[in-house]
């Protein structure tokens, strides 16, 4: 859906020029998954991969490994449209192996829902009308990197 091999990221903090009606989605320290769900009656995840393999140089470069990973890339859809596409990359280890059994269910209530998580700063990057966002949270010793790609038709 989006080619996030190449993009650039910056530290949400030293952005410029991003629009407000952007920015109130990049800016937020809460779960997307509850706030689409507020903004929206019909929220469903549309899983559109979950496999083992490397990845992409940007992301092992934040984790600090370039190990195999699940790489996991959903859909995330209001009332039947793609709002958001994600990719978050999750290595297979003991901190991680509920996070690999969730289906269909939202990642995001799985992060937010445990106290133990934390979360890192966020980073943004841009490609056309497409904004993202990404953080690294951090389970036990294992980090994991989510990235959020919030289409056009969620903010304009």
């Amino acid at each position: 859906m989006i080619n996030t091999q190449d993009l650039v990221w910056q530290d949400l903090d030293q952005a410029n020029n991003v629009p407000d009606n952007v920015m109130m989605w990049l800016d937020d320290k809460e779960s997307l998954t509850a706030k689409l769900k507020q903004k929206f009656d019909d929220f469903a995840v549309n899983v559109l991969s979950q496999t083992q393999k490397k990845p992409h140089t940007n992301e092992s470069d934040v984790l600090g490994f370039e190990g195999g990973s699940i790489i996991r890339e959903v859909e995330l859809l209001g009332n039947g449209e793609v709002m958001v596409f994600a990719r978050s990359v999750i290595p297979v280890n003991d901190d991680t192996n509920d996070l690999l059994l969730i289906g269909s269910k939202p990642l995001g209530e799985m992060l937010f829902n445990n106290p133990n998580i934390q979360r890192g700063k966020l980073q943004i990057t841009h490609t056309g009308n497409v904004w993202g966002r990404r953080s690294v949270f951090s389970i036990g010793r294992t980090k994991l990197l989510v990235s959020e790609f919030f289409l056009e038709i969620l903010y304009a």
